[in-house]
C-alpha cells in the first residue's frame, strides 16, 4: 500500500517536471526573439504598435507582446506592366517599365497604408500615363531620362508618407503603332536624303571656290610672269638700242675724223641686212637683185681695208689705198665681164636690156 502511494508521488511529479520544463520553453520562446539581417519585425501591445525589433537578439514580454510585421527593409524591384499611353499629338504608344523603392520606416510602411506593393505599382502606372501624355511623340521617344526623372520625382513625394523611398523608375519599352512606325522610317529616309543632298551640294560649292581659287592665282601668276617677261624684253630691247646707238655713235666719231671705210663698213652692214630680210621671205620664190650689187662688192672691200687698219702688222702704207682704188675694177668692168658671152634664141643679149630690171635668180624651194 505505502509502495503504492510512493509510485503514484513519484509519477505525478515527473509529470509535474516535465509540464515545468514545457512551460519554460515556451515562455522563453515568446520571450526571445532573433530578426534576420535586412528586416524588421513591429512588436504590438495587445493590437497596438509599441517598438520596432532590429536585426540580432530581442527579448519581449511574453504573453503581453507580440510580433505584428515582419518587413523586409532591402531595395526591392516591382515590374510595371505595359501600358496604352495617347500622347498630346494624339499618337498612341505602349510603354512599360520598372520602380525600385526601399523601406525606410518600417511602423509607416506596416500601418500606413494596405497592400504597399500594390499601392506603389498604380502610383507608378497613373503617372506613367500622365507624364507621357502630356508629350509630343518626338520628344517621347527621345527623352526617356526626362520621364524617367519626372515620374521619380512626384512617386517619390506621393509615397513619403508610407515610410519608403523610391530609388529609380527606368523605362523598358516604348512601342508606336505599326504603321506609325513605317511612317516615321519613310521621314527618316526622307530626312537623310535631304541631308545627303545638302552635304553634297556643300562639297560642289567649295570644290567650285576652290577651283576658282585656283585658277585666280594661275591667272595672277601667268599675268606676273608676262609681266616680268614684258620687262625683260624691254630691257633688251633698250639694251640693243643703247648698243646701236653706241655704234652710230662711234661711226660717226670715225666719219668725223676723216676715216671713210667706217661709213663704208656702216653702209655695207645695213645693206646686208636688208639682202637677208628680202632673202627669208615666207612668200617669195624669185628674187630681183639689182646691177647695183658690185656697190655691195665694194663695201665688202672697204670692211676688209677697215679690217686692216685694225691690226698694225696688216696695216697698208701710205698711198697703198689710192693704188688700191685704182687698180679695183670699176663697176662697168665687172658687168662687162659678168655679162654672158651669147644669149639664147630669141632673148636680147644687150646691156640695156638689162640695166634697170636687175638679174633673176630663182629661189630654192623650202
Amino acid at each position: 500500500m505505502n509502495g503504492f502511494s510512493m509510485g503514484a508521488e513519484f509519477g505525478l511529479g515527473s509529470v509535474l517536471v516535465v509540464v515545468a520544463v514545457f512551460a519554460v520553453l515556451v515562455v522563453l520562446a515568446s520571450t526571445v526573439k532573433i530578426v534576420p539581417q535586412g528586416y524588421n519585425y513591429t512588436v504590438e501591445n495587445f493590437g497596438r504598435y509599441v517598438r520596432t525589433l532590429t536585426p540580432g537578439l530581442n527579448l519581449i514580454v511574453p504573453f503581453v507582446e507580440r510580433i505584428g510585421r515582419r518587413i523586409n527593409m532591402m531595395e526591392q524591384v516591382l515590374d510595371v506592366p505595359t501600358q496604352e499611353v495617347i500622347t498630346r499629338d494624339n499618337a498612341s504608344v505602349a510603354a512599360d517599365g520598372v520602380a525600385f523603392y526601399q523601406i525606410l520606416d518600417a511602423a509607416s510602411a506596416a500601418y500606413e497604408v494596405a497592400n504597399l506593393q500594390n499601392a506603389v505599382l498604380n502610383l507608378v502606372m497613373t503617372n506613367l500615363r500622365s507624364v507621357m501624355g502630356s508629350m509630343d511623340l518626338d520628344d517621347l521617344l527621345s527623352n526617356r531620362d526626362a520621364i524617367s526623372e519626372r515620374i521619380l520625382r512626384v512617386v517619390d513625394q506621393a509615397a513619403h508618407a508610407w515610410g519608403i523611398k523610391i530609388t529609380r523608375i527606368e523605362i523598358k519599352d516604348i512601342n508606336p503603332p505599326a504603321k506609325l512606325v513605317e511612317s516615321m522610317g519613310r521621314q527618316m529616309m526622307a530626312e537623310r536624303e535631304k541631308r545627303a543632298e545638302i552635304l553634297e551640294a556643300e562639297g560642289a560649292r567649295a570644290a567650285k571656290i576652290l577651283r576658282a581659287e585656283g585658277e585666280k592665282q594661275a591667272q595672277i601668276l601667268e599675268a606676273e610672269g608676262k609681266r616680268e617677261a614684258a620687262y625683260r624684253e624691254a630691257e633688251a630691247r633698250e639694251r640693243l638700242a643703247e648698243a646701236e646707238a653706241k655704234a652710230t655713235q662711234m661711226v660717226s666719231e670715225a666719219i668725223a675724223a676723216g676715216d671713210v671705210q667706217a661709213i663704208n663698213y656702216f653702209i655695207a652692214q645695213r645693206y646686208t641686212e636688208a639682202l637677208s630680210k628680202l632673202a627669208s621671205a615666207p612668200n617669195q620664190r624669185v628674187i630681183l637683185m639689182p646691177l647695183e650689187a658690185s656697190s655691195l662688192i665694194g663695201s665688202l672691200g672697204g670692211i676688209v681695208e677697215l679690217a686692216r687698219a685694225s691690226f698694225p702688222e696688216n696695216r697698208p702704207e701710205p698711198g697703198g689705198a689710192a693704188r688700191a682704188a685704182s687698180a679695183k675694177p670699176s663697176p662697168a668692168s665687172l658687168a662687162g665681164q659678168s655679162r654672158p658671152a651669147a644669149s639664147p634664141a630669141g632673148q636680147s643679149s644687150s646691156p640695156s636690156s638689162t640695166a634697170g630690171r636687175g638679174v633673176v635668180f630663182p629661189r630654192p624651194e623650202a
